[in-house]
């Protein structure tokens, strides 16, 4: 492979934009002519061997860069980064570049050999692995301190040189995308392989599990429905109906992970190796050596960051969990109320006021869950943990305490301390609807109509543009530089995992909850899909073998 290095050429005339690379305006001459050199230098030099082109804007500025790679150079990428595709006898392994005519489809003149997503992933592993050699600092920047081996991209992201790199849109394949997807209402399954392709497996993944779960409740609701219409006051026959909870839920987790590994075999990721893991962009300390890598990095006390997660974010999220429980008893105190209301009055107003206690509270568990997800995000940060993954665990830790406890503590309280069933049936439907319609809105339509009023504004901008460069181009990273961030499927897995908490944990009491979570599925699957064509960024594919931490956490709370 080192020999095919020398003979790579960093020039092509059929430029194919892939990545974009957006730098902070008015960025010093000397950082960007430093910077597109070490990303076209050849790989010996320390470069990453790319192909970079400015996009002039409308005021001539050029603080916005095209960036792209030659067919030869993603195919000696797609080795560095260990890709895993069909060879001709049907078995998977890693492609390597002097075997390469014995994979499938392989052909020199086939560039769809490699799918845009995995281009976009090889051209943003290469730009991320551009590493510092006897550079001290960022030029132009004396303050942008820089050591042998620090990532130059994560050091120009948090000095605020960089402002985002983001993959690119293909149009044509995004609107086959739209049409197979979401484009027209029909029964079927998602098509999670031209998913994958597009958006990468991660991707792909959550939407194959929000299908499978959606499928899986079906059963539910079927049985459900005959319990809530004949058995409703008969609280022995929901047994049998609890039973068959504690199974369903067993029994389609240990499915998903046979199915899941299906589809990541077919995708070549099951069979990928892990990436050694970088430390995350955010985190800083003193510079020492890394007794693993024997790398000069920056270094911070495991003792101090301890310290901080103790003596700080423990007392935080218990005082926070303390609040949940306080706002919930003024929820019960407003039950009472309307309550007493309505045996004084006995009227249809009075009627519809014992339901707005339990909105009210379903729209406060919503405002606090989003409250305590910035400040999760911002105490998780200070933690000043050093790889991605340790931030995630920690961050996801937190937020799942607070809103497992905000969200069902009510209902445990109903169920086992006032053992008012009536009460925990309207409020288990009350907290559930709302906080799907509630959902719905805030996730989905709300940034479905800001990105349409912009898309209209810049649309009107750009025709009155004269330029030289391909305007359609100039208006696609108008328009996508400006785009909502789609920052993981963190959210996304969140409200799954609570829908399976209503599901499994209560609707022995209200057999209905499977019903409703079906129907929210089934928007969702549309309204998420429309989500990531029209409203968000398209964000760099993941390969990734299963849910991750996820899979772990909906089988701890099964069990």
């Amino acid at each position: 492979m080192a020999e095919s290095w020398s003979f790579l050429d960093a020039f092509e005339h059929n430029f194919r934009p892939l990545v974009v690379i957006e730098l902070a305006k008015g960025t010093k001459e000397e950082t960007i002519e430093w910077f597109t050199k070490r990303i076209v230098d050849k790989k010996a030099k320390g470069g990453a061997q790319l192909l970079i082109k400015p996009l002039v804007t409308e005021n001539g500025d050029e603080n916005i860069y095209l960036v792209g790679a030659s067919h030869l150079r993603l195919l000696l990428g797609a080795e560095t980064v260990g890709l895993v595709k069909e060879c001709n006898d049907n078995s998977m392994r890693t492609f390597t570049y002097s075997s390469r005519k014995t994979f499938r489809d392989f052909a020199d003149d086939n560039h769809n050999f490699l799918t845009m997503a995995e281009c976009q992933y090889i051209i943003k592993h290469e730009l991320e692995n551009l590493r510092a050699k006897d550079e001290k600092m960022i030029p132009g920047y004396p303050q942008a301190k820089l050591y042998p081996g620090k990532s130059i991209v994560r050091r120009l992201l948090t000095s605020g040189i960089l402002v985002q790199i983001f993959p690119l849109h293909d149009r044509e394949e995004l609107k086959k995308l739209r049409h197979s997807w979401y484009g027209r209402v029909k029964v079927g399954y998602q098509p999670l392989d031209e998913i994958r392709c597009y958006f990468g497996e991660t991707i792909a993944l959550y939407f194959g599990f929000l299908e499978y779960f959606t499928f899986a409740l079906i059963p539910m609701a079927v049985i459900g429905i005959p319990y809530y219409v004949f058995a409703w006051e008969d609280y022995d026959k929901y047994v049998m109906f609890a039973t068959f909870n504690l199974l369903w839920s067993t029994v389609i987790l240990e499915v998903w992970k046979r199915i899941c590994a299906i589809m990541t075999y077919r995708w070549g990721t099951l069979l990928m190796k892990r990436q050694f893991e970088e430390p995350r962009p955010g985190f800083h300390g003193v510079l020492g050596i890394n007794p693993v890598t024997g790398r000069e990095e920056p270094v911070y006390s495991s003792i101090k960051r301890q310290m901080r997660i103790y003596l700080v974010s423990l007392p935080f999220v218990c005082l926070c969990l303390y609040f949940s429980l306080y706002v919930m008893m003024i929820y019960f105190d407003l039950e009472q109320w309307a309550l007493d209301y309505h045996e004084e009055n006995e009227s249809n107003f009075s009627s519809l006021m014992l339901f707005v206690p339990s909105i009210i509270y379903a729209v406060v568990i919503e405002i606090m869950n989003r409250i305590y997800r910035y400040a999760a995000e911002f105490l998780t940060s200070w933690e000043n943990h050093r790889l991605e993954s340790s931030y995630q665990n920690h961050l996801i830790l937190k937020v799942l305490v607070f809103n497992f406890l905000n969200c069902f503590a009510s209902l445990f309280y109903i169920a086992f301390v006032l053992f008012d069933m009536k009460l925990l049936r309207q409020s288990l439907a009350t907290l559930l609807i709302t906080s799907q319609i509630l959902n719905q809105f805030a996730e989905s339509l709300l940034p479905y109509w800001l990105q349409k009023r912009h898309k209209k504004r810049m649309k009107k901008r750009m025709c009155s543009l004269k330029t030289d460069t391909d305007l359609s181009l100039v208006e696609q990273v108008n328009l996508e530089k400006e785009m909502g961030t789609y920052f993981g499927t963190f959210d996304d897995y969140l409200e799954l995992f609570l829908q399976f908490g209503y599901v499994s944990l209560f609707s022995c009491v209200y057999p209905l909850a499977a019903v409703f979570a079906v129907l929210n599925n089934i928007t969702e699957i549309y309204s998420d899909a429309l989500k990531m064509c029209r409203v968000y960024k398209r964000p760099f594919a993941e390969p990734t073998a299963n849910i991750g931490v996820w899979q772990v956490i909906f089988v701890s709370f099964s069990i």
